[in-house]
């Protein structure tokens, strides 16, 4: 299949990628053994471990040593970046978000002797649930395209993803940051918005973080604010799957042509990870759905494959396309709707023992997968950070990439979703092996269950080493007088280089 032309020349893109990881570590296998869950069901659906903040760390420290590192590793004047934006869903100030890591960056930078920040670099903070780091990365890609063709941007996704204890999605917390270099003529990765798909639709009782939970908390250490979500596992499954076909209907139906051979044809995909078997499924869904799309338009090989999926599972394909075109329903009321894929659900247990799950599933998502399941549940992190993961293990193993098709898929709950084709830039190795990830997991401190759970209950120290390295609160603010106010406003230090 000839590739597509990208729409905007120059190309505009990513230049570079910095991740930034908290020490603390639970390994998942020490984890089933304190909660009594099976270690080799939570390996195969979750992963090996995941990561947490320290009692001193918050989501702009964590952001804020991302950008550090990115800038570092890159050798970035900071004069030249115009555009700084932030996406999250864990800001724990309504009034300020990016500046704040802006403002740590800055005094990080000139601690080390450096220039700060442009003056007149723009700061937003996006927030969408895990979309939010994506739609901060294109709103970057349009800065470039217009106004700031001759200047650089910065965007950084950070979240601290926190699950009540006991429930379904404690083995999927984590904690992480992402910073990424965007140019014009890119050296890392094209990104073709033009060519872009997006889709959304209001999910009341998916996935949600209503102020009220904060209502009677008693901060912890350094004014922490336990955040845990208010959501529904199956219904927040569906739903990450039908706004997944439906921002790929939008991107194919700018792209044409045939949409089995494209998604063939891909040499890897990154999708929103909120643990390891969850994109592995809406993507083999994808692959199902557009079978059935090019079987309607006369395609007689996906007709004959699609086909053979639904008469090994007994359901028709009628039914099946049936189901790929209804998606999910809203609630009515404060009842979750019924199963939106029972009938294809079938289908999907059947092609998962073919040959083709393993080329077109294992295979366009295995790059950079391992290490993913290192460290849990990023938010809007967890993409970026496959990104970064697949591209620095594609370099190690000097894969032949140059030129070839990617495609990159948001998600944030509620719902959203966002499918942008992506090209990797000639030349781009030199630059991805500067990513260093393998070096980013390094150094992490395992947690016991008591530290755990210090960490976890009450954001406390109890047990836990004090971070040595990078950006950390300092103190909590606690007056708020007539003349003087500062209370829950958080002061930091600089330990040196993260």
């Amino acid at each position: 299949m000839d590739p597509v032309p990208f729409a905007l020349n120059p190309p505009v893109g990513i230049s570079g990628m910095a991740v930034y990881l908290p020490p603390y570590r639970v390994d998942l296998e020490r984890w089933c053994e304190w909660t009594g869950n099976d270690p080799a069901k939570t390996r195969a659906v979750v992963g090996h471990a995941f990561r947490m903040p320290g009692s001193d760390q918050n989501v702009y420290t964590l952001a804020a040593n991302a950008v550090l590192r990115l800038i570092v590793q890159y050798d970035i004047d900071p004069r030249r970046v115009g555009y700084l934006a932030f996406g999250t869903e864990s800001s724990i100030d309504n009034a300020a978000g990016a500046v704040i890591v802006r403002g740590l960056v800055d005094a990080a930078l000139v601690a080390e002797g450096k220039p700060a920040l442009a003056r007149d670099c723009e700061v937003p903070e996006f927030k969408h649930a895990c979309l939010g780091g994506v739609y901060a990365l294109k709103g970057g890609l349009r800065y470039l395209a217009c106004d700031g063709r001759d200047r650089q941007a910065i965007v950084v996704s950070a979240d601290i993803a926190e699950y009540a204890r006991g429930s379904s999605g404690e083995p999927t917390q984590g904690a992480g940051a992402v910073a990424m270099l965007l140019e014009t003529s890119p050296r890392l990765l094209e990104l073709d918005l033009a060519m872009a798909g997006s889709a959304s639709e209001y999910r009341g009782l998916d996935f949600r973080k209503p102020f009220l939970r904060f209502a009677g908390q008693t901060p912890g250490t350094h004014g922490h604010l336990s955040d845990l979500p208010v959501f529904n596992g199956k219904y927040s499954t569906d739903c990450y799957t039908d706004a997944t076909l439906r921002a790929l209907d939008a991107m194919f139906a700018r792209r044409g042509g045939l949409r089995t051979a494209y998604l063939r044809g891909l040499a890897a995909a990154f999708m929103h990870r909120p643990y390891h078997r969850m994109p592995r499924n809406a993507w083999a869904m994808a692959y199902l759905a557009a079978l059935g799309h090019d079987a309607a338009q006369g395609d007689g090989d996906a007709a004959r494959e699609l086909d053979g999926y639904c008469a090994a599972a007994g359901v028709s394909r009628d039914d099946a396309m049936r189901e790929w075109h209804h998606g999910v329903d809203g609630c009515e009321g404060d009842a979750l709707p019924v199963d939106a894929y029972p009938v294809t659900s079938a289908v999907l247990k059947v092609f998962r023992k073919s040959d083709a799950y393993e080329h077109v599933v294992e295979g366009t998502l295995q790059t950079g997968s391992d290490a993913m399941m290192e460290f849990g549940n990023l938010y809007t992190a967890a993409l970026p950070a496959w990104l970064a993961a697949g591209l620095d293990d594609a370099a190690a193993r000097d894969v032949e990439l140059d030129g070839r098709d990617l495609l990159v898929l948001g998600y944030g709950s509620g719902d959203a979703a966002e499918a942008i084709p992506a090209r990797v830039a000639p030349g781009w190795r030199d630059t991805a092996r500067a990513i260093r990830f393998h070096a980013v997991l390094a150094g992490a401190v395992d947690l016991d269950e008591a530290g755990y759970g210090a960490l976890h209950d009450s954001a406390a120290s109890v047990g836990v080493q004090r971070s040595n390295a990078g950006l950390v609160v300092d103190r909590i603010g606690t007056r708020n007088e007539h003349a003087f106010q500062d209370y829950g406003v958080a002061y930091y230090r600089y330990l040196g280089q993260p």
